[in-house]
């Protein structure tokens, strides 16, 4: 993925860009896009921004209120593997059925993700091999990680991705609208909008004005003031309603 394509139009443009580890404050890496000014997880705590916006957040809040057999949770952003590792680690915890979709355009290369610290951080060394299967399982095909996590990983960009199943709780970590500004409009939050459940939650650490209003537009409940990661007042916790 880092070698020169200079003249080749056909290679995304993202694809060409140096991709660096990073270590945030709270230890824990992520990896950082120089050219675009932005990285996977916050600079603040990759674990923490994570452990706060989409486990604590996202899937404990929802199994709080959705007692079910079997979750469904669609991730747009697959990255480093940080949000599929830590909601691997709480279904195992939790002894909880888990079915977890993935969607990234992007794939780290095993250089970029060798060095990940994640086990290291957490203080569990199994999870680095459990990280290092969760990248090397095929794409677009359902796979038992254990008895507690399925996990189906889509190699496409979201907006050519059409959807088999509905989910419960959406995990959107797409880059920052100043980044990836198609990927925080009304045409995709309605995308998103239709394959929740009734009921079913979107977590995202972004909290823009113009992303909440997207995400009204399209019949969303936007939650007010849900307390944002380490560094950041709010993120936004969006539902869709009981009722069609």
């Amino acid at each position: 993925m880092h070698t020169p394509f200079a003249g080749n139009s056909k290679i995304p443009t993202f694809v060409l860009m140096e991709r660096t580890i990073q270590v945030t404050a709270d230890g824990s890496h992520t990896v950082s896009v120089p050219a675009w000014n932005v990285t996977y997880h916050s600079i603040h705590g990759a674990i923490r921004e994570s452990v706060h916006v989409f486990i604590d957040a996202g899937l404990k809040y929802q199994q709080s209120k959705k007692p079910a057999d079997t979750l469904s949770i669609l991730e747009m952003g697959f990255g480093t593997g940080l949000n599929a590792l830590l909601t691997f680690r709480e279904a195992v915890r939790e002894r909880k059925n888990l079915y977890y979709q993935t969607i990234e355009q992007y794939p780290l290369t095993w250089k970029e993700v060798g060095p990940l610290n994640y086990a290291d951080q957490l203080n569990e060394p199994i999870l680095q091999s459990v990280l290092t299967t969760l990248h090397s399982v095929p794409w677009n095909t359902d796979v038992q990680i254990n008895p507690y996590y399925c996990l189906h990983k889509t190699h496409a960009a979201l907006q050519d991705v059409s959807f088999t199943r509905s989910f419960d709780i959406i995990y959107y970590d797409a880059f920052a609208p100043t980044a990836q500004p198609e990927l925080w409009t009304e045409d995709i939050f309605e995308k998103l909008y239709h394959c929740l459940t009734p009921g079913g939650i979107l977590v995202t650490y972004c909290s823009k004005g113009n992303v909440r209003r997207a995400m009204k537009a399209v019949g969303f409940i936007v939650e007010k003031k849900v307390p944002g990661p380490p560094r950041k007042r709010e993120m936004l916790r969006a539902i869709r309603p009981d009722t069609i």
